[in-house]
């Protein structure tokens, strides 16, 4: 099984080359934001805890996210592996990972980060918020408070995932196949 953590601040294109890994690498797509979203939009208890935390561009509670995340990876069971996309966030959440995938004698094969300029992600979110109609696409204050959220708490994952030899970067600008192929180069040499 393969479990791959990709990395990124909002807008670095997570979401876009998820869908292509998933299906090269036959790999179940597990997106904090699509879970939060679908718990949002069917008004779990859950769901609307963590409205109340995205309205203000924060992150979600990781007591929060975990019990989310757990339940989608259960509702999974013959899952050929996991694309973890937005999670972790925090180094709580990257060790809940592991105690979660140890008790199912899995663990993370690798973290990617697709690593992008502040300025150019900025613009592209305010643009995608023109037709996403995701409200926090549409501000640049809360765009700015969720990358100052992701340099304090998700940032520091790098230097857990690096002592673990887990680590990867890769240039997430550039048209949507080169970043693939730069993405498919690392998997391909795990």
């Amino acid at each position: 099984m393969i479990n791959i953590v990709l990395f990124g601040k909002p807008g670095a294109g997570k979401g876009t080359q998820a869908e292509f890994l998933k299906g090269k690498y036959n790999l179940t797509h597990l997106s904090t934001g699509d879970i939060f979203r679908y718990n949002i939009k069917n008004g779990t208890d859950l769901g609307k805890l963590a409205q109340t935390f995205m309205d203000q561009g924060e992150l979600v509670p990781d007591d929060v996210t975990i019990k989310m995340l757990q339940a989608e990876v259960d509702n999974n069971p013959n899952s050929a592996g996991f694309l973890f996309d937005g999670f972790p966030r925090t180094l709580s959440q990257a060790e809940a990972l592991d105690v979660f995938l140890a008790s199912k004698s899995e663990s993370i094969t690798a973290t990617i980060a697709l690593e992008a300029d502040d300025e150019i992600l900025v613009a592209r979110l305010l643009d995608r918020g023109k037709t996403s109609g995701r409200p926090d696409d549409q501000d640049e204050e809360k765009i700015r408070n969720r990358y100052q959220e992701y340099n304090e708490k998700t940032a520091p994952l790098m230097g857990y995932y690096k002592e673990q030899g887990k680590f990867y970067a890769v240039n997430g600008i550039g048209s949507i196949d080169e970043i693939t192929l730069r993405l498919s180069e690392v998997i391909d040499n795990l």
